[in-house]
């Protein structure tokens, strides 16, 4: 089951930041520049309450597995908080 991974109180600059560590790259372009499998969806962007990044896994160990590297990225670019973690009640994708 596809799992939704929302993550509220972080800045663009931190963003980026944390991107040019997991990816090396400015810019992710692809699941690929993950270094986990499993990515289905990304999305990032500013909002009215702020930045706000948004990832569908294809499964709970998948994004665990990715936690597993970001977590440790977050803390050192100062992000403090805690992606909200769900199961999809629907998933459709083009």
């Amino acid at each position: 089951m596809p799992v939704v991974l929302v993550h509220e109180g972080i800045t663009q600059e931190q963003y980026d930041e944390a991107v040019r560590r997991l990816s090396g790259k400015n810019r992710v372009e692809s699941p690929s520049d993950w270094p986990v499998e499993g990515l289905l969806v990304h999305a990032a962007g500013q909002g009215p309450h702020g930045f706000r990044v948004v990832d569908v896994w294809e499964s709970e160990e998948a994004c665990n597995r990715f936690g597993e590297t970001l977590g440790p990225i977050l803390q050192e670019v100062g992000v403090r908080n805690q992606p909200e973690m769900y199961p999809a009640h629907a998933f459709v994708s083009a």
